[in-house]
């Protein structure tokens, strides 16, 4: 029984021998090396050295003439290289190196840098405030709303805004805004929201007829700061402010879908009966007209109670 395992265990190691990686002598030249393999016994003796007499010696071992080492698998050979790559371009196509530089980060400003880096852009929207700018800087074709509070703009210039088809809301609150060229917003298609609240602005340019919410708060509106008939054709004006100026009248005619007209602490002295109302037809009513704000201003509104008979709210103001 003893043999017959024997036969069987050495059958196996046999064929565990025969299926194994192929060996490959490996022959070292001794010129290389500062010590044979041999010689190691005598590297290993260092327990007896007292201490404070032991010196280290450095040398190169050669190992054994017939040593067998693993031979790797061949490895498969390297993928030819790719092809290069073509010339980077941007999201919308145009290449970094056009000198308009009409990609994702925008035209460049007068500083020589891209408007998209100088301010943030998401989407359409370009976010410039608190940049210590004192012009409009260059913006992308597609913006749409634009923000540039808190900074020292001094003039919008005709140019401005150029070109800007699909610019729907301008915010330059709290600048030092004193002047505005006459065709800076009119052509503008699309514009229908205008801030320009907290600047030094004394007179309005053409505005255009699109406008739903006009903000001129704090500014430094007179007399002949306001065009006549300025807002007649507005048709889908629904919030006009005005307040914290110099006005001494109410802007008419005021658009007929007006909700919210705020003119306090200005220097409104009289108001007429046709001011809100038809006078001619009594049975008018006025609905949207709900938010009127003239208080701050010298005007009694307790002596001209036909102008409100077509309100739903009367005005807030002084009544003495």
């Amino acid at each position: 029984m003893k043999m017959l395992v024997r036969l069987i265990l050495g059958l196996v190691i046999f064929d565990a021998a025969a299926t194994a990686p192929t060996l490959e002598s490996i022959n070292y030249d001794s010129e290389t090396y500062d010590a044979a393999l041999e010689d190691l016994d005598n590297l290993h003796g260092y327990e007896n050295i007292p201490v404070g007499q032991a010196k280290i010696q450095k040398a190169t071992v050669m190992p054994s003439e017939n040593r067998e080492l693993l031979t790797p698998p061949p490895q498969p050979e390297e993928a030819e290289e790719e092809e290069e790559e073509s010339t980077p371009r941007l999201i919308d196509g145009s290449s970094p190196q056009e000198p308009e530089f009409t990609g994702v980060l925008g035209p460049h400003t007068n500083e020589d840098f891209p408007t998209c880096l100088l301010c943030t852009c998401i989407s359409t929207t370009v976010y410039c405030d608190d940049h210590e700018l004192d012009a409009i800087p260059l913006l992308p074709k597609s913006t749409a709303y634009f923000y540039s509070r808190f900074n020292r703009i001094k003039k919008i210039n005709k140019n401005d805004f150029a070109s800007l088809n699909d610019l729907r809301r301008i915010d330059l609150t709290s600048n030092v805004i004193s002047e505005i060229d006459e065709d800076a917003f009119r052509k503008l298609p699309q514009l229908r929201e205008l801030v320009l609240r907290d600047n030094k602005i004394r007179q309005l340019p053409e505005l255009p007829t699109t406008l739903t919410f006009i903000d001129i708060s704090n500014n430094r509106l007179g007399r002949k700061g306001i065009k006549q008939e300025a807002f007649k054709d507005m048709y889908d004006l629904h919030h006009l402010y005005l307040t914290d100026n110099n006005l001494d009248h109410i802007p008419l005619p005021l658009p007929e879908n007006l909700r919210a007209l705020h003119l306090q602490n200005n220097n409104i002295l009289e108001m007429h009966e046709d001011t809100f109302c038809n006078v001619k037809n009594l049975t008018y009513i006025r609905k949207a007209l709900e938010d009127i704000r003239l208080d701050g201003n010298p005007i009694n509104l307790s002596k001209t109670p036909q102008a409100y008979m077509c309100l739903p709210r009367l005005p807030i103001g002084s009544l003495v």
